[in-house]
């Protein structure tokens, strides 16, 4: 199975300048982990339940501090033709929860571990 299978849908974003308050809300609001940040049309990194948690800690002031300055920027990226055991055993080896995947740099989405460890099960059985 490739990561194109796990990316339906139009990814869940948000703009550099949108504030720790703003994204925390959303992600609540939709059950996310985590947002894409794009500048424009640009991919610019990923906000994550993480960054929120390192913000929160910092006493940042969440209805001013803009994601751009808590998010994990210029992220590693896969392609959609990426299997997912090779996209599982780079996250586990990485420590990170979320893998952005684009092609032609156009974000298609966002997988999570939680959507990699579903098709990784499903394609054992």
């Amino acid at each position: 199975m490739e990561l194109r299978e796990l990316v339906t849908g139009r990814p869940h974003l948000c703009g550099p300048d949108t504030t720790v308050g703003e994204a925390a809300a959303e992600m609540a609001r939709r059950g996310l982990g985590s947002l894409a940040v794009v500048d424009g049309r640009k991919f610019v990194g990923v906000v994550t339940e993480r960054d929120l948690v390192r913000a929160i800690a910092a006493r940042a002031d969440l209805e001013a501090s803009p994601v751009s300055e808590w998010m994990g920027a210029d992220p590693d990226t896969f392609g959609p033709e990426v299997d997912v055991w090779d996209a599982a055993e780079w996250l586990l080896e990485a420590g990170y929860r979320h893998l952005p995947v684009v092609e032609d740099d156009e974000l298609l989405g966002v997988v999570s571990l939680r959507d990699l460890l579903r098709a990784v099960v499903a394609s054992a059985e």
